[in-house]
């Protein structure tokens, strides 16, 4: 797969897609300082990642900087806008509207990433039938009908994790393509399904085990 740069999206180690955001967000902010080029090494001081690293990371995005001046801001902020998909709204569907599922849907800021929650499915009678931020909250019996009209790829997995896979399976069976994941629970897919994993618990035991031992120094 390519994207409109005629790059190979499919090449790109995982690793750095994850840091192009990163490299985003630095120019923007150098943009809002009124700065208009921005090099690797001035990039590298923003965010703390090694200036090797970004100028090889950015070999695989179509630009290239000036010797001595670097990248011109708004030419790498469009450019990685569209290689990361910023630049058109993604359809997507969110299952189980509990504490972290209402955030998302109030999270008005996912749109200018490219993700638009259209929908958002869960069994309690109290929430069938109401909105948050414009977004209708349907029962989940609903989604097989609602897909066919709505065209939605994407799904956005908020439930208990005793129904997880459930649901997973479920959304699967109904055409879901991509499973944004944030329940612990490792859920099981056919190959053909993109899994984004997104534990908040998890990234907290990490940041705990990480505090412990520097607490014991």
């Amino acid at each position: 797969m390519t994207t409109r740069s005629g790059k190979n999206i499919e090449k790109i180690p995982e690793p750095t897609l994850r840091r192009l955001p990163w490299y985003l967000s630095g120019a923007k902010l150098m943009r809002e300082r009124g700065e208009r080029y921005i090099s690797s090494t001035r990039l590298s001081e923003q965010i703390n990642i090694d200036a090797s690293q970004i100028a090889k990371d950015l070999s695989f995005v179509n630009i290239s900087g000036r010797t001595r001046v670097g990248y011109e801001i708004d030419s790498l902020i469009r450019v990685l806008e569209d290689f990361l998909g910023f630049t058109r709204l993604h359809k997507a569907y969110l299952f189980g509207v509990g504490s972290l599922g209402g955030a998302l849907l109030r999270d008005s800021g996912l749109a200018q990433f490219g993700l638009e929650i259209v929908g958002a499915f869960d069994v309690n009678p109290e929430l069938v039938g109401t909105s948050i931020n414009g977004i209708p909250i349907y029962h989940t019996d609903e989604f097989t009908e609602r897909i066919r009209q709505d065209g939605v790829f994407i799904g956005v997995l908020t439930v208990p994790i005793s129904i997880a896979q459930e649901v997973t399976d479920r959304m699967v069976d109904g055409g879901i393509r991509a499973v944004w994941n944030f329940t612990p629970f490792r859920i099981r897919v056919p190959e053909h399904i993109v899994v984004q994993n997104t534990s908040l618990y998890a990234h907290l035991a990490v940041m705990f085990n990480r505090l412990n031992e520097t607490l014991k120094k």
